[in-house]
Formats: C-alpha cells, sequence, structure tokens
C-alpha cells in the first residue's frame, strides 16, 4: 500500500513525497530547491505549491550533501573584545541569512598561530567561504586558504591578492570630517592617539598629520601610540597630557575603546571634557553611546561593511574567477557633547 504524501508515516516530509505530490521527479525538485533558472515555470509552481502544502523543510545535512556545499561561511576576526565586531557580526548575520546560510566566528585575538590554526580548521570543515575581518597580517596561511576558498576582507586595507574582495571603510573621509568639526569648534592645537598595529591607522595618523599640515598646524602636530584598548588608551593619553605644552585642546582617537582610556586620563588629570579638551574616535559604537560618555565619533559603518562584504562573498562564491573588487563605505560623523568649543588661550582648566 503506497503512503499518501498528505500524511507521511514518520511525520517528516521528504524531496520523494513532494516530488509524488508535485507529480514531478525528484530531481526536478532538488534543482527547484537549488534555485536553478532551469524549470519551466508550471513545474516550479507545482513544487513550490506541493512544498507549501506538506510544509516540507529542507533537511540541511542531506541538502548539503546534494549541492556539495556546507552552507556555511568562516568569519574570521582578530579581537572579538572590540565592539566595532558587534555591528560587524549583525551586518553579517542579516546577509547570511536572506541567503539561508549561516557562519561559524572564530577569534584571532591578535595572535597570528591563532588566525593561522583557524583558517586551517576553516579549510578542514569546508566551508563555502571566508571572511577576514579587522586586521591581521598577510601571510603564507592566508594566501593558501585564498587560494582554496572564495575569501573576502572586510575592514581592512593590509591585502593585495588579486582574487580577495576588500570591503573597508574610507579613512581618510573619517579623519577629515572629525578634522572639519574641530577646526570649527575653533582647535587649533588638535593631538592624535593612533592606533599601532595595523594598516588603517596608519591611514588615519597620515591623513591627520596631512590635514594639519595643509592648514598651517604643521608645528602643532603631536601623535601618541596605543593598542587601541582602554588601559592603552588611557597610557597614551596620560603620557601626551603630561609632556604636551601647551597642552592640547582636542584629541582625535584612534577608537572608542581607547578614547573611554583617555576620557578617563582627561578626568584624573582635573580636565572637563568638553570645557577643556575635547575627545573624538571612531567606531561610533555603544560605547561612544553611553550617555554619561557620549562621544563624538566616525561612524565607519560597521554593520554596512559587515551586509557588503557578506555579499561580495556571495557572489564570489557564484563567480570565483571575476575580478577582485575593493570597496570603500563612506563615514559619517555622529557628533556628541564629548566635542565644544576650544577653550580661551587664557582660560584655566575646568575641574570635571
Amino acid at each position: 500500500m503506497s503512503t499518501n504524501p498528505r500524511t507521511a508515516a514518520d511525520g517528516q516530509h521528504t524531496i520523494r513525497s513532494v516530488a509524488e505530490y508535485a507529480g514531478v521527479s525528484k530531481s526536478l525538485v532538488s534543482r527547484v530547491l537549488q534555485g536553478s533558472p532551469h524549470v519551466r515555470p508550471e513545474k516550479r509552481k507545482a513544487v513550490e505549491d506541493a512544498i507549501k502544502e506538506l510544509g516540507y523543510r529542507p533537511n540541511g545535512a542531506a541538502r548539503s550533501l546534494t549541492e556539495r556545499r556546507t552552507r556555511a561561511i568562516g568569519v574570521l576576526v582578530n579581537d572579538l573584545r572590540q565592539p566595532w565586531f558587534v555591528d560587524f557580526l549583525e551586518g553579517v548575520n542579516t546577509a547570511l541569512t536572506e541567503s539561508d546560510l549561516h557562519m561559524f566566528v572564530g577569534d584571532g585575538r591578535l595572535d597570528r598561530h591563532a588566525d593561522e590554526r583557524l583558517m586551517r580548521a576553516f579549510m578542514e570543515m569546508r566551508v563555502d567561504g571566508l571572511i577576514l575581518a579587522g586586521t591581521m597580517p598577510e601571510s603564507t596561511t592566508i594566501t593558501e586558504a585564498a587560494s582554496r576558498l572564495p575569501t573576502a576582507v572586510a575592514g581592512s586595507r593590509d591585502f593585495n591578492l588579486s582574487n580577495v574582495d576588500v570591503i573597508a571603510e574610507d579613512d581618510e573621509r573619517g579623519v577629515e570630517l572629525a578634522m572639519r568639526h574641530l577646526f570649527d569648534l575653533g582647535h587649533r592645537r588638535i593631538a592624535h592617539i593612533a592606533g599601532n598595529h595595523a594598516a588603517v591607522f596608519g591611514i588615519r595618523r597620515r591623513a591627520y598629520e596631512t590635514i594639519m599640515r595643509q592648514h598651517g598646524y604643521g608645528d602643532e602636530i603631536l601623535v601618541e601610540t596605543c593598542d587601541t584598548t582602554e588601559d592603552s588608551g588611557y597610557r597614551a593619553a596620560v603620557r601626551l597630557l603630561g609632556r604636551a605644552r601647551p597642552r592640547p585642546t582636542a584629541l582625535l582617537v584612534a577608537n572608542d575603546p581607547a578614547c573611554v582610556g583617555a576620557f578617563s586620563a582627561a578626568v584624573e588629570l582635573g580636565l572637563s571634557v568638553p570645557g577643556d579638551l575635547s575627545l573624538a574616535s571612531f567606531d561610533n559604537s555603544f560605547l561612544a553611546k553611553i550617555r554619561h560618555l557620549s562621544l563624538t565619533s566616525v561612524d565607519i559603518g560597521a554593520h554596512e561593511v559587515g551586509r557588503r562584504v557578506t555579499r561580495v562573498l556571495l557572489d564570489r562564491i557564484n563567480e570565483p574567477d571575476r575580478r577582485a573588487i575593493e570597496h570603500l563605505v563612506t563615514p559619517t560623523l555622529e557628533v556628541r557633547s564629548s566635542t565644544g568649543p576650544a577653550p580661551r588661550p587664557d582660560a584655566a582648566p575646568t575641574a570635571g
């Protein structure tokens, strides 16, 4: 006795029962599930109606075997402690969900050996593609991974591989936005706390120095470096504010965590923010939006970078031989209360 496709014996419908209900072959059902364009409209409708009527849900493992794909993307980030990655991964997930894919996330924690172990693990898992996010040096392992897997880079300008797409933020434009804001507030002694471990921070530092010279303030250029954590931002600000005479009236800081540290240093030194010292940073993460901090911050589009790099990677999976692209996401400046008018030259520090 044959089984009625409406009522599968185990309650779980299969491609076979969908095919029987629609009156088509199993291979045609598979082509519809894979989104093949080579299916006649009336046959596609019959299969889609059968899927809806039976409530069929494709088995992920079986579909992976059929398509010879894992339907998973490996995402390697360099340091999940950085809040930039929260919005970035949300953007990745948004794009993957639209394509019925999922991701495996590995955190290298700024450790090159950990990066390489994780990339090899992704290759062994045979993920469909790889996203490298954040700052990590180009290596033989990265080159090998990119030769075996469709690969895209997010938020970094450290790579120069002909088959790897790059989606990053326009750092020069971000610095320009922040510096113009500070100039408009009357600041001239603007110092920079720069990151020290990635190409993007070098780009920002050079942009800061160029803009200071273009405006005739080359003699006021003052730079300290940090590793972009809160503690290193604090220590860099203490060094900078302790040695500079006259003291800067504004700091442009590498990212939000370091800016939080600089904020603490200013308060401990008896300076009011923004009365005595204005602070501007990068990321526009949740830290910048905390009310008692309220940091003016360059929004470098973490969510948009995540969404776009995923779409670009999916395009490369479908067209592995196409020419690599580099796209820069346009930043915006979110002005909050950590920046204000430059203090008068003869003004005494205001109690924090």
